[in-house]
């Protein structure tokens, strides 16, 4: 940890909880709208001292990206931004950025996801901040990298579409199809996080710091798993299928009688489970069937093989019978029912309204010994400014009549 840096007490507003995992860390986040603040959130709850550091007036972008909103806020900035403590600096401004520097001298994370470059014009740059914090862990969050890449602007859509994701996505022969959510961003954030809980065990180790450095764009390769693994190793370029898969059947949405079902039939004994609960048993001898390989290669026999029984009874009924049996099998729920089975399951997965502001959604790590915490709803803009110049020692702003 770096001597000096600006802390709260506990119990303070926006103050961590101590005894998280990440108690005494400091970041120092300049990041903005979601692979960023999605990061430094669960850097947050695990303990972290996340100080947002936001442009006067308007703040972080997400602010304004609603409806919808809750309690006059954007559920958008809400549901990535708690725990935190927002800054209002100006950082054309010579006595903002002079403040932003001395957050960051005494801090032991800095995040941003500005254009590459932009750091270094406001003197905010790697090598410049490392002069004087050596211990400092440095997570750059690109677009396209920063080189070549690096004129190109950063946005989840566009990664889907360039980096390949759109092209696995939809249904066969369409125009491609994007994630539901901003899926680039979301990976991007973990892998993000990932890199700087290694870099700060090598300064555990060593007292050096060191850049981190993540792509939108390398971070959707790399999440694009066994469709990737396709190109690099067989030379194969995967299409869209709808929601069938590459490399497993039956794995895909079936109807019932009622509402459509998903079955994840993942290995040969599922299978002749399966063929068994349906009433056909000889399907899985029919040298077409007989092996995972032997039904993808014959994949649209099984399929009209499958549909007619499965569509004879409920979707609800299925689901029962087959978990029970063993074989994967479920409804497609929308959020509200998803979050109403995670209920179910005991998973936990809202947090109070009165410890994080309304609709917060659970950190999703469960540590028995250093849980994750939940100290402070996500920040006014500019909330937390007077106290942390006070902590800095360059008292509050002047005040204009």
């Amino acid at each position: 940890m770096c001597a000096d840096r600006p802390g709260t007490t506990p119990g303070e507003p926006g103050a961590p909880t101590p005894g998280g995992a990440l108690s005494g860390i400091v970041v120092a986040d300049f990041g903005r709208v979601l692979a960023g603040p999605y990061m430094t959130m669960l850097l947050a709850d695990l303990g972290a001292d996340v100080i947002k550091i936001e442009r006067p007036g308007s703040g972080d972008d997400t602010r304004a990206w609603g409806p919808p909103f809750a309690d006059g806020e954007a559920t958008y900035f809400l549901g990535v931004n708690r725990n935190k403590r927002s800054v209002a600096l100006d950082l054309t401004s010579p006595d903002d950025l002079a403040t932003a520097r001395a957050i960051v001298g005494r801090a032991d994370v800095l995040v941003e996801n500005f254009r590459p470059g932009t750091m270094e014009k406001l003197g905010l740059g790697h090598e410049e901040v490392r002069a004087s914090n050596p211990g400092l862990v440095y997570c750059s969050v690109t677009g396209f990298g920063s080189a070549e890449g690096a004129h190109l602007p950063g946005y989840d859509l566009l990664v889907q579409a360039m980096g390949g994701l759109m092209s696995v996505t939809g249904e066969p022969g369409g125009p491609g199809t994007k994630a539901g959510v901003a899926l680039v961003d979301v990976i991007t954030g973990l892998h993000a996080g990932l890199g700087i809980l290694a870099a700060l065990r090598h300064r555990e180790r060593t007292g050096e710091g060191q850049r981190v450095e993540v792509s939108l764009l390398g971070s959707l390769l790399s999440a694009l798993t066994n469709q990737s693994a396709a190109f690099l190793g067989a030379g194969v370029v995967p299409r869209a299928m709808g929601n069938r898969h590459p490399s497993i059947a039956p794995y895909e949405v079936f109807a019932a009688r009622d509402r459509p079902l998903v079955l994840a039939v993942g290995n040969d004994r599922q299978f002749r489970t399966l063929c068994e609960r349906l009433g056909t048993p000889g399907l899985a001898d029919d040298p077409r069937f007989v092996t995972n390989s032997d039904r993808v290669a014959h994949r649209e026999e099984l399929v009209e093989a499958l549909a007619g029984p499965l569509a004879g009874r409920a979707a609800e009924e299925w689901c029962e019978e087959l978990t029970a049996a063993g074989v994967p099998c479920g409804p497609i729920n929308d959020l509200a029912e998803a979050f109403a089975l995670a209920d179910r399951l005991g998973l936990g997965p809202r947090v109070p309204a009165d410890l994080a502001g309304p609709g917060q959604v659970a950190h999703p790590i469960a540590l028995d010994a250093t849980p994750a915490a939940y100290h402070g709803p996500p920040p006014r803009l500019g909330e937390h400014t007077d106290a942390l110049l006070t902590e800095l020692g360059l008292g509050p702003p002047p005040r204009t009549s």
